[in-house]
């Protein structure tokens, strides 16, 4: 799958300790959770800090039932807050790791300094 989200709204993409946290790992494991009807793990490429957004952001995980692309689009955006949503999903080989198998990455840093908000 392919991921983007607006980070404000987050405490990074990685799960943390306090449930009361939200973390896109946390609210993506427990959509796709409900859709897979088991627990699910997920891989990614890279994570984020606390109010980084990400687009494009690849992660896989393992899942003991085939639902097809649409499903995992459509059922897991449907459990997803607006600020996060699944952007693609597909099949992939068992030895595809989002993070191991990514053949490059890119960052893009923007900095908005003014008294006013956007």
């Amino acid at each position: 799958m392919a991921v983007e989200y607006d980070g404000a709204a987050f405490h990074g993409w990685q799960r943390q300790g306090s449930p009361e946290l939200p973390t896109v790992q946390a609210r993506l494991e427990t959509a796709l959770a409900a859709i897979a009807n088991h627990p699910v793990t997920l891989g990614c490429a890279g994570r984020t800090d606390t109010g980084v957004h990400g687009t494009g952001q690849v992660v896989h995980f393992d899942c003991a039932v085939d639902r097809g692309a649409k499903a995992w689009l459509r059922g897991t955006n449907s459990l997803l807050p607006r600020t996060l949503r699944v952007r693609w999903a597909q099949a992939v080989p068992q030895t595809f790791h989002a993070r191991f198998s990514a053949q490059s990455r890119r960052y893009h840093y923007v900095i908005y300094d003014s008294p006013v908000e956007p």
